[in-house]
């Protein structure tokens, strides 16, 4: 929500005119052809929100194949798992990354696969490893991002990546 201005700015027609005019030259050139919609032209803003949205779709992925590999550590990976979808969501992602990890993990044979199915390690603590490794990764890139982005992406981005190190903590110190 924008605050009021204050009560002794005032802004001059002038002013006024000449950054509508800029913002609107900036618009208009900040786009790129998506090449699945001819004529339609895509923000950096929008570009990282998609990606944003992958990142934590692949990164529920990878929480499903470690709770279908290691069903001891479902209670605690499930609440997690929950969280990154809500992010998915949150970023503009598609429902189909539903909130359970059977879902994914129990895909039908007839159903595509994912391009790259993430290897899960027999061993539960290297796979709880990998997936802090993976959070810590996709926390500092989209550290790395906000400085990129408009305001509210930008609100959103931090704290993704702040829930993100908070899930780093959990799986690594925080779950003994």
């Amino acid at each position: 929500m924008p605050f009021p201005p204050h009560p002794r700015i005032r802004l001059r027609r002038r002013s006024l005119f000449a950054s509508a005019a800029g913002a609107a030259l900036v618009a208009g050139c900040s786009g790129a052809s998506d090449p699945a919609g001819p004529g339609r032209r895509f923000s950096a803003a929008d570009r990282a929100r998609a990606r944003a949205a992958r990142d934590s779709e692949e990164l529920a992925e990878r929480y499903a194949a470690v709770i279908a590999a290691h069903p001891a550590l479902a209670a605690r990976l499930r609440p997690l798992r929950a969280q990154v979808v809500r992010h998915a969501q949150a970023f503009g992602g598609h429902a189909g990354t539903s909130a359970s990890p059977s879902a994914s993990a129990s895909a039908p044979a007839s159903a595509p696969a994912s391009p790259a199915a993430p290897a899960v390690p027999a061993d539960p603590k290297a796979a709880l490893a990998g997936l802090a490794q993976a959070e810590r990764a996709l926390a500092d890139r989209r550290t790395d991002a906000l400085l990129g982005v408009p305001g509210e992406l930008a609100r959103l981005m931090a704290s993704v990546a702040a829930a993100g190190a908070a899930h780093v903590y959990l799986l690594t110190e925080g779950g003994h």
